[in-house]
């Protein structure tokens, strides 16, 4: 009988998830897992909990909560044998929609027991993770005017979690009022690239924009390699371009954004910049250095996610 570890954040979504536990619990039970559960305190102690579960050999860590626990969760995880099993229950739950799972809601209230009862039965694979200055990210790091809004949003109390579209479309317009972009030098593996943008973002996956849009439908999670997303602009009129583009997929042949796949990258700017990584606020900089680990995080991924996030090309457990 192999351990598992449900790790739930008590501040996550609108809907607290404490009072479901015990349905989740008994589904994995069922399945012939040793449930463990430990409610985190912060994002430090989320990670902490997930590196002893790695150290303990656990088979799996399942965050339940928002996006950024379960950035946290895998931050924890990376490089061990211990896999990550998400069981979404926060605002935007991006990286479940990645998976195609759906999120724990008032209208999908037992979303979270069949997620677990899904995901007990679905295959380990490997997918890259990013570092950025030496941090790790599951989804995307952003500079630039999202990383603002994260900035300004983040964290949030759970009444604004049900405003969460018109609060995030709202502090975007703010801070695209005053935000003006920012000269950068890129260098992604060979490549020199220089130029004026009001965001830049290195993506993993495909979601974005709270998964509202894709921003790289083609992308796989197990190749190697990421792609930066630059979006040129100085104004708001600008921003509500690259808005409308993104959602529409325009955005992949506009002449306003370019994209670069890279396995190694460096962005500097004489001035500091907003950071954000999966959603989560960083200190500002005006350097940032991200790489790539292939394979490094090993995931509990439903089959159907397999086959479209998958490289075609690569095998995967």
């Amino acid at each position: 009988m192999e351990d598992v570890l449900l790790i739930f954040n008590p501040a996550a979504g609108r809907i607290s998830v404490k009072p479901f536990i015990p349905g989740i619990v008994r589904i994995l039970s069922s399945n012939g897992w040793r449930v463990q559960v430990a409610e985190t305190l912060n994002g430090r102690h989320t990670a902490q909990l997930a590196h002893q579960a790695a150290i303990e050999n656990f088979h799996a860590a399942f965050a339940i909560g928002g996006d950024g626990t379960v950035g946290q969760v895998a931050s924890g995880l990376v490089g061990s044998q211990t896999a990550l099993g998400v069981l979404p229950a926060g605002t935007a739950n991006v990286w479940a929609r990645e998976l195609g799972l759906p999120a724990f809601t008032w209208m999908r209230w037992n979303s979270l027991r069949e997620n677990a009862r899904f995901l007990a039965k679905s295959p380990v694979c490997e997918i890259d993770v990013g570092f950025c200055n030496q941090q790790p990210f599951l989804m995307w790091t952003g500079i630039g005017l999202d990383a603002m809004t994260v900035h300004k949003l983040e964290p949030r109390k759970r009444f604004y979690k049900y405003l969460s579209v018109p609060h995030y479309m709202a502090a975007t317009i703010y801070n695209a009022s005053f935000w003006h972009g920012m000269n950068l030098d890129i260098w992604a593996d060979d490549q020199k690239v220089e130029g004026h943008y009001l965001l830049a973002v290195a993506s993993n996956i495909r979601h974005y924009m709270g998964g509202m849009a894709e921003i790289s439908p083609r992308a796989f999670i197990d190749d190697g390699s990421m792609e930066l997303w630059l979006f040129s602009g100085s104004n708001l009129a600008d921003a509500f371009r690259h808005f409308f583009e993104m959602t529409a997929g325009r955005h992949l042949t506009s002449e306003y954004a370019r994209c670069i796949h890279y396995q190694k990258l460096r962005i500097e700017s004489e001035t500091p910049f907003s950071i954000q990584m999966d959603g989560e606020p960083m200190l500002a900089g005006n350097q940032v250095e991200i790489s790539i680990l292939p394979r490094g995080l090993r995931v509990l991924l439903p089959p159907q996610a397999h086959r479209y996030l998958c490289s075609p090309d690569l095998p995967n457990p």
